[in-house]
């Protein structure tokens, strides 16, 4: 650029013009290119485990026993696909308020959710789709059992279980769930090899569980409070449930059992950490 103004300077000298060259114009610098903006990552995909012998689907029931004293708290938000007729009367499904507890209390939980429950209850299944939070898990769309003598539950087909899992997701997406998680927890936890085998195209991890928390139907918080309490280990998975009428005094044992935990060091993660800490063992 210097040796260009010279230039035009010496111009303008010989020319004897200076009101004319008082007008000369340095060439136009050349402009910087236009930078490229790097293209966002892709979401990595959530921790599975690899698939079992005979190509089962895997089965993850807790995480590492190491000295990093994780806990996973999940819960079950129940609703079998003929109970529709009993929402309509007034029995509720749902629980708002154990929701607000979790998020007071900042405590990252995964939530096993039926493709029934999502459509009874799909701004709530929203709301928790899309919290950083919580994660969505499929609970199965019907919670029909998928073994026979389950607890009394209905049976669904072998030759309708996976369609079940992929309803079920079908129904997270069109309640507005953003990322439902590839984890599936067997209605009333029962399962066969016949039901892994059915399910295992679908890519997703059985989640089971370490700790049962005696809150289906309970009516004293404290108890349930203790009972988790007593079970939980390093790594551990801890069934709950998202259902008022079924479950009415979880909330309260969640509000006793979490700064306990906690005082006992305690770090409170979703399912995916301790599937993908386990995965990292193996």
């Amino acid at each position: 650029m210097i040796t260009v103004l010279r230039r035009v300077t010496a111009v303008c000298a010989l020319g004897g013009a200076l009101a004319a060259c008082g007008t000369a114009q340095p060439p136009e610098a050349p402009r910087p290119a236009a930078s490229v903006v790097p293209a966002s990552p892709a979401p990595a995909r959530p921790p599975t485990l690899a698939p079992g012998p005979a190509g089962l689907a895997p089965v993850f029931e807790n995480g590492p026993r190491t000295p990093d004293k994780t806990v996973a708290l999940t819960f079950d938000a129940d609703m079998t696909a003929g109970q529709g007729p009993r929402a309509a009367a007034g029995e509720r499904f749902d629980n708002p308020r154990l929701i607000a507890a979790l998020r007071e209390l900042k405590v990252p939980a995964t939530v096993f959710m039926t493709g029934r429950w999502a459509e009874e209850y799909p701004d709530q299944a929203r709301a928790i789709g899309r919290d950083p939070l919580f994660e969505v898990a499929n609970h199965s769309y019907s919670h029909h059992a998928f073994t026979g003598d389950c607890y009394g539950l209905p049976t669904v087909p072998a030759h309708r279980m996976r369609t079940d899992v992929e309803r079920a997701y079908a129904a997270f997406r069109a309640a507005g769930v953003p990322d439902a998680k590839p984890y599936f927890r067997f209605p009333g936890g029962c399962y066969d090899q016949r039901a892994l085998r059915a399910i295992a195209a679908t890519g997703v991890t059985a989640v089971q569980w370490d700790v049962v928390s005696g809150d289906a139907f309970a009516t004293d918080a404290d108890a349930v409070a203790r009972q988790i309490l007593d079970g939980v280990r390093p790594g551990s998975v801890v069934v709950l449930h998202c259902t008022r009428s079924a479950a009415p005094v979880t909330e309260r044992a969640v509000r006793a059992v979490v700064p306990e935990l906690r005082r006992q060091g305690y770090r409170l993660v979703k399912v995916s950490e301790l599937i993908g800490a386990a995965a990292a063992h193996r």
